[in-house]
């Protein structure tokens, strides 16, 4: 019957009359394109809608440019029999609806088992029920590729029983639902088995975190922490078998209006799969982040017998680990299976029903930097959190030391102006008086104690007087600190260089952590924070006295931190880059220097109170760690270099400046080549 064939792509019945729809999560992200598509086909299509949803069908209507005569609201509900439609509504759709679509469902690997059930599967059952009763010309059933759980090999669209090995709730629930599909349909149906689900090929759009995207925070951090260029190792991992929502949708509609397809299977799949390690070079690439150079096989685990890998994986140390480093990139567990997922997706009867239309899945390196770009704009989890600096410190007791000038002075005001509690520590109380008055001009609240942290004495003095008057801290800002710039060879006779800056930079920071650390344990709650240096990343010379103090300091820090980690207080690292202070200021050679100003580097360390990170680096310092890890003798000649073209200063000499000092255009150029570095 040629006539009834053209008719049905066309969205008309035998008689020429609009084709009418009935689809479910026609609101939900594929069900939005999908309507779209059988708009224009010139149907009626009737919407399935909770009672709370009508405001969201409403705004969809709008993005349509419909009515409410071509987008019909019907309320119902998954979990009610009969998706619960009134009789009513019955009487509208029985004998009217020539497709019904089943999309609703829940998506999502991370969601609890007694949920997708529910949904996915008692939700199938009501509406098998409805179609059997409205008697529905064809119920177009859209599943998953995670129906086929981890079928070994080639899982072809004729395949069903042999699907099996299921390791999460949701890959169960959506092979169930295809099941009762099969099972208890009295209509004609078909079954599509969309691969992951990502967003619109053209705009980037997607509704939330799901597949992949729970892997973008990674790439974020690496891009964050590393060059573009540096090589990483990561996992080849199984097909990942992305495919675009406009794909999706575009494929649905063209094989569900073909006739004689009845009773089939359809994977919606790309033919041409990446793995999962091609897949993240790919949005790293668009992420502008460093790319998984090489990519191991998953099945390198495999040389450990299979009982012993289970029974590691279930120790709780193994699993506290484990969970603590996923909860800290928000990937969920289940998630972790599909890297190595072992099924390929045969797709050539969805192949064949699309041939001519021009639906065909677009390479992904076409469109990941769309997906990526709408992530970081609009569905990355740190855009929603509130990371002002005043919901961080209201009203709470922050202590900074070296507040009297550059850094700590810069810091305290910007902390005091945001509504926390300053103590200002310095040795000089006429400069911490002049903060606290800047401080109380603006609003804030401020207190001065002085105190000589170089002097154990004055430091335990210190936290006696803070506790006695303000009850504990709960942040410590460690800023003040004694930077010697002097090479090795005017140092023979200055020991004290060494016991000076390890006094202050060291033994006078961890006095005053040791000395509020029983008050924040108390209280469950605290915050340490570091101001370190880059240097003690990239080790320049002439600074032996000063960085050996602040890595002892990081040090310290590291073994700490894994003791109070229960406790709930955070130490964190600030590997601070060359900042324009009166501490470089006799060191002449760094006016033609690139540096950043005292105020940049109190937002690094606003930042700190605000995100509570383990460290806080540079990029250049971050790569000056993994290159002294892998080529260290390299980096000394680099070094060296560094130490030929930046002499001594007159102050480290003895002697008394005269004037600005000389520096070569050589010496110059390689400051601005690694900049922020003390040479």
């Amino acid at each position: 019957m040629p006539e009834v064939d053209s008719a049905r792509e066309r969205g008309v019945d035998a008689g020429g009359s609009p084709v009418n729809y009935l689809v479910t999560g026609a609101t939900g992200f594929i069900g939005r394109f999908l309507v779209e598509r059988l708009l224009a086909r010139g149907g009626t299509v009737y919407a399935l809608v909770r009672p709370g949803s009508h405001d969201r069908l409403e705004a969809l209507r709008s993005r349509w440019n419909v009515g409410p005569h071509r987008v019909v609201a019907v309320s119902g509900d998954l979990a009610e029999v009969g998706l619960g439609v009134s009789d009513e509504m019955l009487a509208v759709l029985r004998g009217r609806i020539h497709h019904l679509f089943h999309l609703a469902a829940i998506y999502d690997m991370a969601a609890p088992a007694e949920s997708l059930f529910t949904a996915n599967v008692e939700g199938t059952r009501h509406v098998v029920e409805l179609a059997n009763t409205i008697g529905a010309g064809c119920v177009h059933h859209v599943s998953s590729i995670a129906a086929a759980g981890r079928h070994p090999g080639i899982f072809r669209e004729d395949m069903f029983e042999e699907a099996g090995d299921f390791q999460d709730p949701y890959s169960e629930s959506k092979h169930e639902a295809e099941a009762l599909m099969r099972r208890e349909c009295q209509r004609p149906w078909r079954v599509y088995r969309p691969g992951v689900v990502v967003g619109h090929s053209r705009t980037g759009e997607m509704d939330k975190v799901d597949g992949p995207y729970y892997f973008f925070k990674l790439i974020q951090r690496l891009r964050e922490s590393l060059p573009p260029w540096t090589p990483l190792v990561g996992v080849e991992g199984g097909q990942a078998n992305l495919v675009p929502v406009d794909f999706v949708a575009a494929a649905l509609d063209h094989i569900a209006h073909q006739p004689g397809l009845d009773g089939r299977a359809f994977h919606l799949v790309d033919p041409k799969p990446r793995t999962a390690g091609e897949a993240m070079n790919l949005f790293a690439r668009a992420a502008h982040a460093p790319e998984f150079a090489l990519r191991l096989d998953a099945k390198v685990a495999n040389v450990l017998p299979g009982p012993l890998r289970s029974a590691l994986a279930k120790l709780p140390p193994v699993r506290r680990i484990a969970d603590q480093v996923l909860a800290d990139l928000g990937i969920p567990r289940s998630v972790l299976g599909f890297l190595g997922h072992p099924t390929r997706f045969d797709c050539r009867d969805a192949q064949r029903a699309l041939a001519g239309s021009g639906i065909e899945v677009p390479p992904l390196e076409d469109y990941a930097h769309r997906l990526w770009d709408h992530w970081e704009r609009n569905l990355d989890p740190d855009l929603f959190r509130d990371r002002s600096l005043g919901h961080a410190v209201r009203g709470k007791r922050v202590l900074i030391t070296g507040a009297s000038s550059g850094i700590g002075r810069a810091a305290a005001r910007k902390i005091g102006e945001a509504g926390g509690i300053v103590i200002l520590v310095a040795r000089n109380r006429d400069k911490l008086r002049e903060v606290q008055t800047s401080i109380e001009k603006a609003g804030g609240v401020a207190h001065v104690h002085s105190a000589d942290l170089s002097d154990l004495g004055s430091c335990d003095a210190l936290v006696r007087e803070v506790v006695e008057q303000h009850g504990g801290v709960d942040v410590l800002v460690n800023n003040a600190g004694r930077s010697i710039r002097r090479s090795l060879s005017l140092s023979q006779e200055r020991f004290h260089d060494f016991e000076r800056t390890m006094q202050l930079n060291y033994f006078g920071a961890v006095k005053l952590i040791l000395g509020f650390l029983p008050g924040m344990k108390q209280r469950r709650s605290g915050h340490v924070i570091n101001v370190s240096s880059i240097g003690v990343q990239t080790s320049p010379p002439r600074f032996s006295a000063y960085v050996a103090s602040k890595a002892a300091l990081d040090a310290f820090s590291r073994c700490a931190a894994s003791e109070l980690v229960e406790d709930g207080i955070a130490i964190t690292t600030i590997h601070m880059p060359l900042v324009k202070t009166e501490m470089i200021a006799p060191t002449k050679i760094y006016e033609a220097f690139p540096t950043i100003s005292a105020d940049e580097a109190a937002d690094l360390v606003c930042g700190a109170v605000v995100d509570r990170p383990k460290r806080v680096s540079t990029r250049l310092g971050v790569f000056g760690q993994v290159a002294y890890a892998m080529a260290p003798k390299a980096v000394d000649v680099v070094l060296n270099t560094a130490f030929r073209l930046f002499p001594d200063s007159a102050a480290a000499r003895g002697e008394k400046a005269r004037g600005k000092e000389e520096v070569s255009a050589e010496a110059v150029a390689f400051a601005h080549m690694i900049p922020g570095v003390h040479w």
